[in-house]
This record gives C-alpha cells, sequence and structure tokens, in this order.
C-alpha cells in the first residue's frame, strides 16, 4: 500500500494508488466509478478490513473473543466478510440481527444490546437462540415471557451502567444517569432475583464509551469492568459463558489525532485473560466496530462546478451532509474539523492550492472540507473522504431534500 498524507492529518496506507489515483481493491478510483455506474458512492476494501483484523488477531491474546459491532457499518457485503474474521456479531436492532444471521454465524455468538428494544423485537431475538442482552430490568420480563410463550429457555445477558466512565471518550455510554443498561448498584438486588427463580445468565456486557485514542484511558476502563464484573460474578457463584468489556477503539479523523497504540491495550488483556480463566472459567469478549471498518471506507462524490466566491474556491459537489454527516460536522462535533479528504484522481498532484468542497444541498452546513489545502480540481474530478468505512450511509439523513441515494460496493 502506498501512504497518503494530508496536511496535519495523520497518514493512511489503507488504499493502492495506481498511475496517480486512490485504487481500493487495486481499482483505479475513475475505473470504479464507471463500474458503479454513477456517483456518489461508498466504496470497501476487503483487503483493508482483513489486515485490520489480522493485525488485531496477532496483538490481542487467543483467549480473546473479538466480535464485530454491526451498528458501524451494516452493509451485509462487509458484514458477511467480517463473520469471517470475528468470533461473534452485535447488533442493535432486529434488523441488524436478521443481516447477522443471513451470515451462517452460529446464533449462540450473536448479541442483541440497545435501550429501547420493544416486545416483538425481544420475541424475534429469543425464537431466534440468539443472546438478549436486558438493559432494564423490563427487557428481562419481556425475554422471559417470550421463552416462556414459546418453550424456549432464551439466552440472557445483562448489559452493566457501571459508576465510571471511559475518560477521554468520544461518547460517554456509562457513568451516572446514562439509558443504557442497568445500574451497578441495582445489579446485585437483580442477581439474587434471577438465581432465585431459577434464570440462566449467559454473561455480562460492560460498555463505557466509544472513539478513545488514549490507550491508558482504555486500560484503565477494562481493569475497572473487570474488578466490577468479578464481584458481580462472585456474588453470582454460577457458570457464565462470557463477559463482554465492550469496545472504545478510536481512529484518527482530525488533523493532530494519531493512531490508537494497541500495545498497552493488548497487554492488559493478556493479562486479563490468564485472570478470567482462573476467577470466572469464562473467556473475555471485546466488540470493536468503527475501529475495524472506519479505515477501509471511502466517500467518493464528483465535483458539478468550479466557483469562486468572494476570493474563495468552492468545488461544488453531488455529495454532501445527506450522505456523510460526520465528515460535514454535523455528527457530535462541536467546533467543525476537516476529515482527511483528496481529489481521489490526482493524488500525486501537489495539494497546493486552497479549496472548500460542498455540497449541492441548500444549506450552509453542506460542507464536506472547508479551506483545505487539495490539489487544483475541475468539474469531472472525484473527491475522496477518507476514515469513511463507519457510520457514514446509515448514520446520515439520506432523505434530506430528496437527493439520490448514495451507492455502496465492496472490493
Amino acid at each position: 500500500m502506498t501512504e497518503v498524507r494530508f496536511a496535519q492529518h495523520a497518514p493512511t496506507d489503507s488504499f493502492r494508488v495506481v498511475a496517480g489515483e486512490i485504487a481500493p481493491g487495486g481499482i483505479p478510483i475513475t475505473r470504479l466509478a464507471e463500474r458503479v455506474g454513477r456517483t456518489p458512492f461508498y466504496v470497501y476494501d476487503r483487503a483493508a478490513l482483513t489486515a485490520r483484523a489480522q493485525a488485531l488477531r496477532a496483538a490481542l491474546p487467543a483467549a480473546l473473543h473479538l466480535h464485530y459491532a454491526i451498528k458501524a457499518n451494516p452493509m451485509p457485503a462487509v458484514v458477511q466478510h467480517l463473520a469471517g474474521l470475528t468470533d461473534g456479531l452485535d447488533v442493535a436492532s432486529a434488523q441488524e440481527m436478521m443481516v447477522a444471521l443471513d451470515t451462517g454465524m452460529a446464533p449462540e455468538h450473536i448479541s442483541f444490546a440497545g435501550p429501547g428494544k420493544t416486545a416483538a423485537e425481544i420475541r424475534r431475538a429469543v425464537a431466534a437462540g440468539i443472546t438478549m442482552t436486558a438493559e432494564s430490568e423490563a427487557q428481562l420480563d419481556l425475554a422471559l415471557a417470550a421463552g416462556s410463550a414459546m418453550g424456549i429457555e432464551p439466552r440472557i445477558a445483562l448489559r452493566v451502567n457501571p459508576a465510571f466512565e471511559l475518560k477521554a471518550a468520544g461518547m460517554k455510554m456509562g457513568g451516572g444517569p446514562k439509558p443504557f443498561g442497568i445500574d451497578e448498584a441495582k445489579l446485585p438486588a437483580l442477581l439474587d432475583r434471577m438465581k432465585a427463580e431459577g434464570i440462566a445468565l449467559t454473561g455480562l456486557h460492560i460498555f463505557s464509551g466509544s472513539q478513545n485514542l488514549k490507550p491508558e484511558a482504555i486500560v484503565d476502563a477494562q481493569q475497572k469492568s473487570y474488578e466490577l464484573a468479578r464481584g458481580l460474578l462472585a456474588q453470582w457463584g454460577r457458570p457464565v459463558r462470557w463477559l463482554n468489556l465492550g469496545g472504545g477503539f478510536g481512529v484518527p479523523y482530525f488533523p493532530g489525532e494519531q493512531p490508537l497504540d494497541v500495545g498497552p491495550i493488548a497487554g492488559n488483556l493478556h493479562d486479563l485473560c490468564e485472570r478470567a480463566e482462573a476467577d470466572i472459567g469464562a473467556p473475555l469478549v471485546i466488540e470493536l466496530g468503527r475501529y475495524l471498518v472506519a479505515h477501509a471506507g471511502l466517500y467518493v462524490c464528483r465535483v458539478l462546478e468550479r466557483k469562486e466566491s468572494c476570493g474563495q474556491v468552492f468545488l461544488v459537489t453531488d455529495g454532501g451532509l445527506h450522505h456523510h454527516l460526520a465528515a460535514s460536522g454535523n455528527f457530535g462535533q462541536v467546533l467543525r474539523k476537516n476529515f482527511p479528504v483528496a481529489v481521489a484522481n490526482r493524488i500525486g498532484e501537489p495539494a497546493n492550492e486552497v479549496q472548500s468542497v460542498v455540497g449541492p444541498l441548500c444549506t450552509p452546513l453542506d460542507i464536506l472540507a472547508d479551506k483545505m489545502q487539495l490539489a487544483h480540481a475541475e468539474p469531472g474530478d472525484l473527491i475522496a473522504v477518507f476514515q469513511s468505512g463507519a457510520y457514514g450511509l446509515t448514520a446520515s439523513p439520506a432523505a434530506f431534500l430528496s437527493h439520490p441515494a448514495a451507492a455502496e460496493v465492496l472490493v
């Protein structure tokens, strides 16, 4: 792979460069656009997905189970590919559950999390034989009722809302009042109830935050999660199938950010896996979404017009925030910062002209790159937004202003 550098952004080497063009899957981007038949589109690179999963496997302990969190990118072809590289799939809706089951992954290796499951979704999960992760006592009761009605013993895990949070996380999903999971303080009483009623427990799920680039923060959260779970499982006093420590592994999107150093995290997980064998007799699980797929995706759109306004050059494209809300800065950013962006068919040319890339929507929020140094671009050129394999199309308001949908391909 050829390393591509962007001013102040971490370099990327996930894609080949052929004849001066970014070439996902070895296909020059102009040829790929002809193959897809239209722009805009998302493209995901199989080799990049495989390389990331294999690098993790080499670093992490063999006893650790690696799961893919489908919500990061639920494209069926991507999920199918990652099903062959991971030990399990984590879903957040009944539709994601169907995508996971279609891969052929064994139901016992699929788990269903989320704070707002309907009774119908829970019945479907119980009927499928996947693990229903209860985020409240009410969800537990719905799963038990569904199992009783169908004559099935449901696979039930409990998600814990820990009293601590993942420091420096992009999104905090534990610590204090949260819609996610069952408060740590309420778990002992619930475990006592489950024991008294003879309810089986598949495992515990503790996920305190996501998008973290500080290995020491992830290590700290994993250690705290393990100690919390060890105490709860000691009270439980019966076998479980796994302990899910969540994920939190971040990727560099913005200027000044650097790739996560997995080394300290892997070292800590080696220690925790050894302890888990003795303490709880069940494997540890980590679930990763963004970290497995973000680097492997590009969002590609075409320049429709090059225009100048008050001395500023704008590249008006057929893509925008309706397809890629995160790159526009409207998906959790407080102060807007640019994703790495390039003129994909001029990757060998110097990025020495300040240009802004905007979409076709009638809103000033429709920005893909704001005053960024890019290669000189003209109508017909292709713009690529890197780090687009996670939380792209399905995390965007695709129906906004009724513009055409983006395509997706895996190459």
